[in-house]
């Protein structure tokens, strides 16, 4: 398992990774539900934010930036991490929607104005 969160990290410099696909790969290849796979979204996250990444959105303006940054997660790695994992436990731990939470690196991100 850890081989494999390292690899959903791998490709952020190809493209963002969704919680969409962090979780239905937990509940499927590693036959996760409850506190496992809660820790494995945890370590998921963890390992895409130690990478650079950042919480974003799809829908960026036209041009470079097809993500939109999301700052109501916060700002340090720790209370990221504690606010996805809060609203995806809230939202019923659910495989999420494409249309929802993803990780891009900065770059590739839109910040709006504050």
């Amino acid at each position: 398992m850890s081989d494999y969160i390292v690899q959903v990290a791998n490709e952020l410099p190809y493209d963002a990774v969704g919680i969409w696909q962090i979780v239905p790969a937990g509940r499927l290849d590693f036959d996760l539900e409850g506190d496992a796979l809660t820790d494995y979204v945890r370590r998921c996250v963890a390992e895409l934010l130690s990478r650079g990444a950042v919480p974003v959105i799809g829908g960026g303006p036209d041009g470079p930036h097809l993500w939109i940054l999301q700052r109501q997660y916060g700002s340090q790695p720790e209370e990221i991490i504690e606010n996805v994992i809060r609203e995806w436990l809230a939202n019923g731990a659910q495989n999420e929607d494409p249309g929802g939470l993803w990780f891009s690196l900065p770059e590739d991100a839109w910040t709006p104005p504050s």
